[in-house]
């Protein structure tokens, strides 16, 4: 089985699903509110989980009411843990998001305890793959990434400065084309994959500066796109580490990213191997 360990954030996620998505100085009602699990970290490791890889979580929580529902979902499906850290000043990280009818949303984040993630937290254990995002200090990912003898993805959101030896140690890289556009040259730096996703229209993966497989999306009907870039990440990553053929890996990674963008939520969106298999098949 492989194993896989995910250094990131862990948050809960308040979304309102809206008629549509407010303008700046617009107030918009008729919203139905939910709440979920979510954070981009906890996020990838329970995708990687339902996929079939052994996942532990790296990550730091608060000491408040949102903490154990933030958790719940990891808990109950076996992600390990035991490696969490605890810090009573900082609330638990809350995401604020809006969703339209459409799918489409927009998401604003406290990040609260996810700030406290320091050095001192990570510990690797012998897994095969490492997972990190920027919703954590980027300090720790760097820490992270220049520790981590195995497959490491670097999945570049949200956008912001990093030390360039995290582009160089990367096994792969992955950014959606808004990401791509604000890094610009800088991934040039990837001796590994670079996996640009374009939402409906599928994503690329390139090596080199050379495009090595192209994969369009399934054709769903979009409900909530949250989680779906996780659930991408998560599936590439374990696809790759399995050794599967790059076009193949990515084919897969899309399908995983339209079952999740096909349900609520983004925990509760993520696929299982058999859920994403069965759209492949039918693909």
């Amino acid at each position: 089985m492989t194993r896989i360990v995910v250094v990131g954030s862990i948050n809960l996620d308040l979304s309102a699903s809206a008629p549509k998505l407010p303008q700046p100085g617009e107030t918009v009602t008729g919203a139905t509110l939910s709440r979920f699990p979510g954070g981009k970290g906890a996020n990838q490791a329970l995708a990687a989980k339902r996929l079939g890889a052994d996942v532990r979580l790296i990550g730091c929580v608060g000491r408040d009411a949102y903490t154990e529902e933030a958790l719940a979902l990891l808990r109950e499906e076996g992600v390990d843990l035991d490696s969490l850290v605890v810090d009573p000043s900082e609330p638990t990280g809350v995401a604020m998001i809006s969703v339209d009818p459409s799918g489409e949303n927009t998401i604003v984040v406290a990040p609260g305890a996810n700030t406290k993630l320091n050095n001192d937290a990570v510990v690797f254990d012998g897994e095969d793959a490492l997972i990190c995002q920027l919703e954590v200090p980027v300090d720790t990912v760097a820490h992270a990434a220049n520790g981590f003898d195995g497959f490491f993805t670097a999945n570049l959101a949200p956008t912001k400065e990093i030390d360039v030896t995290v582009l160089q140690r990367a096994d792969l890289v992955i950014v959606n084309e808004v990401e791509a556009a604000w890094y610009g040259a800088a991934l040039s730096a990837c001796d590994g994959y670079v996996a640009t996703t374009f939402g409906a229209a599928g994503a690329v993966l390139e090596r080199d500066g050379e495009t090595i497989a192209r994969a369009p999306s399934p054709r769903i009907t979009a409900v909530d796109t949250v989680g779906a870039g996780d659930s991408f990440t998560a599936a590439l990553t374990v696809a790759l580490v399995e050794k599967q053929d790059p076009q193949d890996a990515l084919r897969f990674a899309c399908a995983a990213g339209a079952c999740a963008a096909s349900k609520p939520g983004a925990q509760t969106s993520l696929p299982t191997r058999s859920d994403v298999e069965s759209m492949l098949e039918v693909e």
